[in-house]
């Protein structure tokens, strides 16, 4: 694991936490509020009462996260809020397997909720991740 400002020794490519600038809590909740709207407008099309039935919201909040976090290392909502979810290993998109691991514990919300010094929540930690700003 890399702490704060330290790339351990023998890591090539890591990046150097020490030269982001991290994503501000408001940023990174603004962003997350947006990426909810947007999978519950989505889900609304989909279902026809979301009280009866909540999980397709939450079914497309963790799909379009992992896709685009995976793929782009931002969402629509991250987008916005100019803040992106890069690797610490390359400083590029964490990938599929490690985005989707991220939204599905993001889904969960009590790793999110749990932070280190640097503001990475724990799913973050697990998906080998930051959050940084523009």
């Amino acid at each position: 694991m890399v702490s704060a400002g330290k790339t351990p020794p023998g890591t090539r490519g890591a990046l150097d936490l020490s030269g982001v600038t991290h994503a501000s809590f408001g940023r990174r909740f603004g962003a997350l509020l947006i990426d909810w709207a947007l999978a519950t407008v989505v889900a609304a099309v989909i279902v026809d009462d979301l009280r009866a039935n909540p999980w397709p919201q939450l079914g497309i909040f963790v799909l379009v996260h992992a896709f685009f976090v995976g793929l782009f290392g931002q969402t629509l909502g991250m987008a916005l809020a100019r803040i992106r979810c890069v690797s610490i290993v390359d400083g590029g998109a964490i990938g599929l397997p490690r985005a989707i691991l991220r939204a599905l514990l993001l889904a969960v919300v009590i790793p999110a909720v749990i932070n280190d010094g640097d503001g990475r929540g724990l799913h973050d930690r697990a998906a080998r991740s930051v959050m940084v700003q523009r």
